[in-house]
């Protein structure tokens, strides 16, 4: 029996995508990241909450940057804040964002360094 490639594809119809909305936000998610000090950023808050000056040692950027890019990453819905005093406390958003930011710098250290992929 002649088999052809598309006898093994779904057909398009059959097919689902996520809503409209759901892919603007996505993308718009991952745009926020692609930025080096802003996933430096997010990497920082996956496990802890820490303050802007915190994150402006930690990173190298000055202050006004870090808050800059955190007003970003607080618009796209990626960190969340909490108020101590008078201090902004910032975290990664829930597990979904944590994971996010480990899988994809996991996923190009895997790259780098020429170790298989998991399945």
């Amino acid at each position: 029996m002649l088999m052809y490639a598309r006898d093994n594809v779904a057909a398009a119809a059959d097919l689902q995508l996520p809503t409209e909305e759901q892919v603007d936000a996505a993308a718009t998610a991952l745009r926020m990241l692609a930025d080096p000090t802003r996933l430096r950023i997010a990497w920082l808050l996956r496990d802890q909450e820490l303050d802007v000056t915190t994150l402006a040692e930690a990173t190298g950027a000055a202050r006004p940057a870090v808050s800059q890019h955190l007003a970003k990453l607080l618009l796209a819905g990626l960190v969340r804040t909490r108020r101590d005093g008078r201090r902004a406390l910032y975290k990664a958003r829930g597990g979904h964002v944590r994971r996010l930011v480990s899988e994809v710098v996991e996923a190009v250290d895997h790259d780098l360094r020429g170790l298989p992929d998991h399945d």
